[in-house]
């Protein structure tokens, strides 16, 4: 039996005394809870829970008016000739039918068709034997792509249909059965997560050029169940490159382990003690730490030992200690200390030179739901103005002036100081303005985005496996898919057709350079 819940009564503003005012929003905040509550419930019994609210508009209204051009067209809608880059592999010419006697051939009127050969293609490799004058046997040897019995463009379709397409493994033998090839699950297994050592290589050389020649970084994690038990995916990279990582935390000092790229060092010096220090890292420990500058510890294991041995046990002291040897580890190895790392505000990439998504800030305001005509005008007007200050952000990056960068900071302080008549949304802009130097990080360094929308989009792969084959189940597994979704979108970065990498790769041609030389010639070409 459903209860309908009493109507509120609608209190006039004069009577709407500040106390009035926080107990209506207590009751809203109760209404939500309580409708998150029931959607729970609908889910469990297979039903369909409330809608939710559209995401954020906040890109796409500072857009609006970029995306049409002067004379009112989108950009590049001018019709273009979709066959000019086309190779053609066979022309047939077709004469009209009763050619009346005493015609001119004039010219000819072209009309290209587009197919795909899909076939086997097998090959025997007839290794010759013979026979030396001493008796023994010399035989011919296989060309040095070939690995196994399933030749590269065959190993390469397999790897594009599961990593690019997200074909499963069982409709995939489906389908290699259905074109006439002789393979078992078994043999996709292996082609998918065996023998990929040259492929692994490539991935950790895309990180460490990435951190190496960029001058930010977006950052995000997402779930990615392994051997049946919650596990996390770390994405790092910009417009170069992409490199993921799946590990079994999301704690910052895994993150400061990615981060060293396979070349992690446990550093006691100044950097290390600063860090300590912002941490509020008691000075007893401190001490301790201090009187062993200098130490340098290559593993973590030795390090926790290390640690011990000083008398260093609480979790939180370790984790502090821990976190601030790392990143001196990391500035030692050539991580430049003023690497921008923008995220949405997940406390574990809160290090270096740390900057905040806009789009991520903004939805904490967008989410907030108004009880009164009064309170729904100052939410209005307060997104308003941020979508101005973004606007007028995006904009100072083309052109930034000193000038235009005061007049920005004084635009965030009003914005984000001013007292409405809404007790919720005040308390957002202000939890807001305390984040002001992450999210004003783009007036001293324009050339970082807004938004973390690059490193979204990029982890979007992993939420879709997640949905289309649940977890891995073993290690090389694990890692194959970490590596192959790196290779992937960094080749969709630099312009490179990923199917033609994994047969140049292969076939063992090695004709298009390794990634990690396209990243940097990115970089240091002129525009």
């Amino acid at each position: 039996m459903s209860v309908k819940a009493p109507k509120m009564p609608d209190i006039p503003k004069e009577e709407r005394t500040a106390s009035v005012v926080q107990l209506l929003e207590v009751v809203n905040y109760q209404t939500e809870l309580i409708q998150h509550l029931k959607d729970e419930i609908a889910i469990i019994k297979g039903d369909k829970p409330k809608p939710k609210i559209k995401p954020s508009g906040m890109e796409k209204e500072t857009n609006k008016n970029n995306d049409k051009s002067s004379n009112g067209k989108r950009p590049g809608s001018a019709k273009r000739n979709k066959t000019k880059d086309l190779i053609i592999h066979n022309r047939i010419p077709i004469p009209p039918e009763d050619i009346p006697e005493g015609s001119i051939y004039k010219d000819y009127k072209e009309f290209v068709v587009q197919g795909i050969l899909i076939r086997p293609d097998n090959t025997v490799y007839r290794l010759e034997r013979w026979k030396t004058p001493d008796g023994s046997y010399i035989e011919g040897k296989l060309p040095p792509y070939i690995q196994g019995h399933f030749d590269p463009s065959l190993t390469s379709y397999i790897q594009y249909q599961y990593f690019q397409c997200l074909v499963t493994q069982p409709l995939l033998l489906e389908q290699l059965l259905e074109f006439g090839v002789y393979i078992s699950s078994g043999q996709i297994s292996r082609i998918l997560i065996e023998g990929n050592d040259d492929f692994h290589s490539e991935k950790e050389g895309i990180l460490s050029t990435g951190l190496e020649i960029s001058s930010y970084i977006n950052v995000d994690d997402t779930g990615a169940r392994h051997k049946g038990k919650n596990g996390v995916c770390t994405h790092i990279g910009n417009e170069l490159f992409a490199y993921f990582e799946s590990t079994g935390s999301k704690n910052r000092i895994n993150f400061l382990t990615l981060l060293g790229a396979g070349k992690n060092e446990y550093i006691l010096n100044s950097d290390a003690f600063d860090y300590m220090k912002s941490q509020k890292l008691p000075q007893i420990q401190l001490q301790l730490l201090t009187i062993m500058c200098g130490q340098k510890i290559d593993t973590s294991e030795k390090w926790y030992d290390f640690l011990e041995k000083l008398g260093i046990n609480k979790a939180r002291h370790i984790k502090i200690a821990t976190e601030g040897a790392l990143v001196a580890g990391l500035i030692e190895n050539d991580i430049k200390p003023d690497l921008v790392i923008l995220s949405d505000d997940a406390g574990q990439f809160n290090i270096l030179l740390h900057a905040l998504c806009w789009v991520h800030a903004e939805r904490t305001i967008h989410k907030i739901i108004p009880y009164t005509d009064e309170q729904r005008l100052a939410l209005k007007s307060t997104l308003d103005k941020i979508w101005k200050l973004y606007a007028d952000l995006k904009a100072y990056k083309k052109n930034p002036t000193a000038q235009q960068k005061s007049e920005l900071e004084n635009q965030f302080d009003e914005i984000f100081q001013e007292k409405t008549c809404f007790i919720t949304l005040n308390l957002a802009l202000k939890r807001l303005f305390q984040n002001k130097s992450e999210l004003l990080l783009v007036l001293d360094r324009p050339e970082i985005p807004l938004h973390n929308n690059a490193s979204e989009s990029d982890i979007r792969e992993y939420a879709k496996r997640r949905k289309v084959s649940g977890g891995t189940r073993s290690s090389d597994g694990r890692k194959s898919r970490d590596t192959f979704t790196s290779l992937k979108k960094t080749c969709r970065k630099l312009k490179v057709s990923f199917w033609k990498y994994l047969n140049d790769r292969n076939s063992k041609q090695n004709s298009i350079p390794i990634l990690s030389e396209l990243m940097r010639k990115k970089v240091f070409t002129p525009p």
